[in-house]
């Protein structure tokens, strides 16, 4: 049996995606083309696809049926645009009403603590590895761990990443609900949606803690920690120096709140101020904030896609910023109202131009800040 080969232009798109040399994606027709139908190249997807709009292919694999199909469409690309758009709108449809909003808003408010298990970044294997499997040799002394700190760290890991799953969820609808927005109806690595074709990953985060560090020394301001320690010191107040930063932080600032005088509280309402003030200063002026976030992202999750940034912010305490992923009545007009203005923005006023550590060259992608603030 002769096996199709194929098409250069197939080729052309598979390697500059496979590559993330995605620039063309924002501009070319063709490209664009080819993104949207890798979106529907699922089984169940791809059947209703074709039966619905009368297509048969000859290929039976997931990925060679993507290549015939493309080259298919690609000999129409506006009629099959608007195919493509018509089917995935109709698909999107069916997948937000499916989603029972208020019953899972329910269900995430049910969560009262974002505690990680772990300290490396968030990863629960070598967390356990490091203070349990490579640490302790007696093997009573490892079954006594699970009761009384196993068992916690697992169950706050699972809890936050369930949280942070279906919260995405919750989000990533809000944006699918959207009139201007064209969802990837099925996983596409570095594509949620499309706005006026042009392809985004949506990346919901909070103020970055390095950055804060990074403004204030830029203005002069000390390091918040050293900060509070000086200040410990003025107002008499002990604390464990051997403990972790976090946690000498979170000592200092409690037993500043406990002892509740005025000297005392100034000093916490000093640091707010300041950080307000950088936090201020950044949604007037987000475009450095957009590069840091590319600059800085993990090694293993690097991309260089398009993305839009959607940043949560308590203004009050910033370690309850979680909790804004589920306020449906500060996310939903926000992230309408800059879908609204979306297609009156210069999209040329969008791209940010960064580098990366260890990569050899550049990158130029379109990216944009959505900040929900309370």
């Amino acid at each position: 049996m002769k096996v199709k080969k194929m098409s250069k232009e197939f080729i052309k798109w598979l390697k500059l995606y496979n590559s993330e040399n995605l620039q063309e994606f924002n501009t070319n027709s063709e490209a664009q083309l080819w993104l949207k139908t890798k979106s529907i190249i699922r089984k169940d997807i791809l059947s209703d696809f074709l039966a619905e709009n009368s297509i048969t292919l000859s290929e039976s694999t997931l990925t060679k049926s993507f290549m015939e199909l493309f080259d298919i469409l690609k000999t129409n690309s506006k009629k099959s645009h608007l195919l493509l758009d018509t089917f995935i709108q109709k698909t999107n449809r069916i997948v937000l009403k499916s989603l029972d909003q208020k019953k899972l808003v329910s269900e995430l408010y049910k969560l009262k603590v974002f505690q990680w298990g772990g300290d490396y970044q968030n990863s629960l294997d070598k967390y356990l590895i490091s203070h349990y499997v490579k640490k302790i040799t007696n093997y009573d002394l490892l079954v006594s761990k699970f009761e009384k700190e196993i068992n916690s760290v697992v169950q706050g890991y699972v809890l936050n990443s369930w949280y942070n799953h279906w919260s995405s969820i919750l989000i990533e609808h809000i944006f699918k609900s959207h009139s201007t927005v064209l969802p990837a109806v099925g996983q596409i690595k570095g594509v949620d949606f499309f706005i006026d074709n042009i392809p985004f990953d949506l990346k919901v985060t909070y103020f970055p803690s390095e950055y804060l560090k990074k403004k204030r020394r830029e203005s002069g301001l000390p390091v918040e920690l050293t900060y509070l320690k000086s200040k410990a010191k003025e107002l008499s107040i002990p604390y464990d120096k051997k403990a972790k930063d976090s946690d000498i932080y979170y000592e200092i600032t409690e037993k500043i709140k406990d002892k509740g005088t005025k000297e005392a509280l100034e000093v916490l309402e000093r640091i707010k101020l300041e950080n307000n003030k950088i936090i201020t200063n950044t949604i007037t002026n987000p475009r450095d904030l957009i590069r840091w976030l590319y600059e800085n992202q993990g090694e293993m999750r690097f991309g260089s896609e398009n993305r839009i940034f959607l940043v949560l912010i308590d203004k009050v305490d910033f370690s309850s910023s979680w909790k804004l992923k589920r306020n449906l009545d500060l996310l939903t007009p926000a992230i309408h109202s800059f879908l609204d203005k979306f297609t009156n923005v210069e999209v040329t006023d969008l791209i940010v131009e960064y580098s990366y550590p260890g990569k050899p060259n550049s990158f130029k992608s379109i990216s944009d800040i959505i900040f929900i603030t309370k």
